[in-house]
């Protein structure tokens, strides 16, 4: 009986380690052969799943900026947080500058 659920918790390892097989195709890359500001955002988090760090950050400088934002606006949803609002807006601004920088230095 361990043998079964150590294999299918290897499985479930295994995928979360192969994720480009289920990426979505960029839409606007498809249709108009431009990048999008969220093009990379699935290869980021498929490198954070694997374990590098330096490299998601490289495919995608925001990625660390919007897992605090949601993960701020979860634990916000479930607890009372005194400045919440500020926190959040000024997650929001990192985070979209971090995108824009990016998306311009795409095309540069």
């Amino acid at each position: 009986m361990f043998g079964i659920q150590f294999r299918q918790k290897m499985q479930i390892v295994a995928l979360f380690l192969d994720l480009e097989k289920f990426m979505l195709p960029c839409f606007s890359k498809k249709a108009f052969g431009i990048d999008c500001p969220g093009c990379g955002v699935q290869r980021s988090l498929a490198l954070l799943f694997q374990g590098d760090f330096i490299a998601a950050f490289k495919m995608y400088p925001a990625i660390y900026s919007l897992l605090f934002l949601f993960g701020f606006l979860i634990l916000n949803f479930f607890y009372s947080i005194k400045y919440a609002n500020i926190i959040i807006n000024l997650s929001v601004f990192i985070s979209i500058f971090l995108i824009l920088i990016n998306y311009i230095l795409k095309f540069i």
